[in-house]
């Protein structure tokens, strides 16, 4: 039998064991080559991200790749923050804006499989102000550059589907198309980006009056939708979406480093965010609201100063290349990650088959459609892009990606703070480069 002396002695060893646990949740690979990469070829992508750090393209990433479960890259490049001094680390935390979005997708798949709705399911059945919504519809024989609209109530009501799929016809203000976007200006509607007062009911409550940009199902219109799910989560739950998330996802899969609003202890952590412009290299972006024309307005800041009252579920994320890997690998795992399951395989297999069939995918391009959360990638020849065919993926507007390749069991992540987005390719170079770095 232990003495009393040795049992405390064995429960604190057994302690100073978890953080170790929590980080062996993608194991590293002994080589690139363990996994089918090669180690040379790893070596070109992680020369073209200096190459694009020493042009000013950026000012530092940190860039994640791992296969069957296994890291084989993890570089981080530059810095965070130049005028600091302060380099980039494996641990920086980054604004991920709208790869928010496949973790508030997330949290509604998991309340789909608890029976609570239907994604048939009408979204007014939990916000009824989306009741009678109507749609605005360019008046005959106006011209796409000055057009008029009517009002006309909506063929349907939006569904659960809707808002997954971006098709309600609920749209962002910072697109900038006049009609839309004024009234989304004058009504005080956030598109999540900035500090705002108030909560994500309040948002809601001054969007839902607005018109639709088409009926609902039948166009794909990248918008708010994500974030009124998340409302709807937390309708459904009865929790907000920051309780919701850290109790049912962040701490289930060991994601220490992902908040909506930064404890003051990890804010030195927080990489600064740099405005790219050819010619002239890189400025650096102050705690003052940044105006990008008159639709495009945000803020640098929004995630520790202001009133951390407003969750935004399609934009409000900050995590690390880490964190957000092992949100991927438990996608690519069916829904489990370390003996923990979140999801069902084939409710996974349902959000990352393409749901839009061949509407128009403006945002995503040509082979591309979308899931229940993310893009999908439904034709690799129409792509122009080396890849698998039923890769699903997304981007933030600070300069984010991931995608995840269920054929070759590899996912990638790579992380910049840089406006406007993916400047220079860097973002779509990093999946070309990583991608040919297979080799099994």
């Amino acid at each position: 039998m232990k003495t009393p002396t040795r049992l405390l002695t064995s429960l604190f060893a057994l302690l100073l064991l978890v953080p170790a646990v929590l980080a062996q949740d993608l194991p590293r690979a002994a080589k690139p080559e363990e996994v089918g990469l090669s180690s040379a070829r790893l070596d070109t992508l992680r020369q073209v991200l200096r190459d694009h750090i020493a042009q000013k393209h950026v000012a530092g990433t940190v860039g994640l790749i791992a296969r069957n479960g296994k890291v084989a890259f993890l570089d981080a490049a530059g810095m965070a923050d130049s005028e600091a001094g302060k380099p980039m680390a494996p641990d920086t935390m980054f604004r991920i804006a709208s790869m928010t979005k496949p973790i508030t997708s997330l949290a509604a798949m998991m309340l789909y499989e608890e029976g609570r709705f239907l994604l048939s399911d009408p979204v007014s059945r939990f916000l009824p102000e989306f009741k009678n919504s109507k749609v605005a519809v360019r008046s005959n024989g106006t011209s796409p550059f000055d057009p008029s609209y009517v009002l006309v109530p909506a063929k349907r009501e939006i569904t659960i589907k809707d808002l997954l799929t971006h098709t309600s016809g609920i749209t962002y203000q910072f697109w900038g198309r006049p009609y839309f976007a004024d009234l989304y200006k004058k009504a005080g509607v956030s598109d999540g980006l900035i500090q705002t007062a108030g909560t994500m009911a309040d948002n809601v409550k001054k969007l839902a009056p607005l018109p639709l940009t088409n009926h609902p199902g039948e166009a794909y219109e990248y918008g708010l939708n994500t974030d009124v799910l998340g409302h709807v989560v937390e309708v459904v739950s009865g929790m907000t979406l920051d309780k919701f998330f850290e109790q049912r996802i962040f701490q289930p899969l060991g994601m220490k480093d992902t908040h909506f609003f930064l404890p003051e202890e990890k804010l030195g952590r927080l990489a600064a965010v740099y405005m790219a412009a050819d010619g002239t290299g890189l400025r650096r972006l102050g705690e003052e609201a940044v105006t990008e024309n008159e639709y495009i307005t945000y803020s640098t800041t929004f995630q520790y100063r202001g009133a951390r009252t407003f969750l935004s579920g399609g934009a409000g994320l900050v995590s690390t290349a880490s964190d957000y890997a092992r949100f991927c690998q438990m996608l690519l795992n069916g829904g489990e990650l370390n003996g923990t399951r979140l999801l069902s395989p084939k409710t996974v297999e349902l959000m990352r088959a393409n749901h839009t069939g061949d509407l128009d995918m403006w945002l995503g391009g040509p082979g591309t459609g979308f899931g229940l959360g993310f893009g999908v990638i439904k034709d690799i020849g129409q792509t122009a892009q080396i890849g698998s065919q039923g890769t699903y993926y997304w981007g933030g507007f600070f300069s984010t990606d991931f995608w995840i390749d269920p054929e070759e069991k590899l996912v990638g992540v790579l992380l910049t703070q840089t406006r406007p987005y993916g400047p220079h390719n860097i973002l779509r170079q990093f999946r070309v480069l990583a991608t040919s770095a297979i080799v099994d």
